[in-house]
């Protein structure tokens, strides 16, 4: 049997050692006080600060851009499904993990990277100059929710949380029933086939993604404020990276409406 004790972790399960502690000299007064004055906790070595977070989230989504520069140049179309898959799969691992592992985000990244440059080449093809008008889009979309967030034009409240996460769920939750539904009837429930209710979708999506970007800037100034370990900045890169890929996603989409 082990001890989490860190003084009786040194002998328990080790019998040769229980008669040497009965000889053992008792401890003076100032070691009982320096044991005392010990920190309950190693501190880690340095915590997460702004810069940390701003260089993470520049390595992720520089992965990003790399594997879908290279998807798009050689038109490797039949990886998105492939991307997408791999992507969702590390996405959940590392959400549910709360996984700070570099190699395991930035995995993420490059997954993710194929999946949206093959299917940006797509869009591309079809609608010339779509792709850069969603990559406009999503910087000035994440430009203005982070001048929302600075200003405190929005508070991130328990409640506003709440109400946000259970939009998310519930959007979500009809992007599975429109799949399911897909296979049964042409267009499902018309979620993704670019008529009007299709477009109230993505602009439902695009909306929550946006104030979602307030639940990833609160999450980085609370790791902050309260000393979060240097490591945590990996996982506020993922949660960043998340919400830019989905954002770009509904806009990539949303735009496609508009050009039918």
């Amino acid at each position: 049997m082990n001890s989490n004790n860190p003084v009786l972790g040194r002998g328990f399960g080790q019998g040769q050692q229980y008669a040497s502690w009965n000889t053992a000299p008792a401890p003076s007064a100032g070691d009982l006080q320096d044991m005392y004055n010990r920190p309950a906790y190693a501190p880690p070595a340095r915590f997460m600060t702004l810069d940390d977070v701003v260089l993470r989230t520049a390595m992720t989504l520089g992965v990003v851009a790399a594997a879908g520069a290279v998807a798009w140049i050689f038109n490797l179309g039949g990886l998105a499904i492939v991307g997408a898959l791999v992507g969702f799969v590390l996405a959940l691992i590392i959400s549910f993990r709360q996984s700070t592992n570099p190699a395991l985000i930035l995995s993420y990244a490059a997954a993710e990277g194929l999946f949206l440059g093959a299917i940006s080449r797509v869009f591309n093809d079809y609608y010339p100059g779509i792709a850069i008008q969603a990559v406009v889009g999503t910087t000035a979309v994440f430009a203005g929710m982070l001048v929302v967030y600075k200003t405190g034009a929005i508070r991130v409240t328990p409640r506003f949380t709440r109400w946000l996460l259970g939009a998310l769920i519930g959007v979500v939750g009809l992007m599975l029933v429109n799949l399911i539904a897909s296979f049964f009837t042409p267009g499902g429930l018309g979620l993704r086939d670019g008529g009007g209710l299709a477009i109230a979708f993505s602009l439902l999506c695009i909306g929550i993604a946006a104030f979602t970007f307030l639940l990833d800037f609160e999450l980085i100034d609370q790791g902050i404020r309260q000393g979060a370990p240097e490591r945590f900045a990996w996982y506020a890169a993922f949660g960043l990276t998340v919400t830019l890929v989905w954002l770009y996603l509904e806009i990539l989409r949303l735009l496609s409406y508009f050009r039918e």
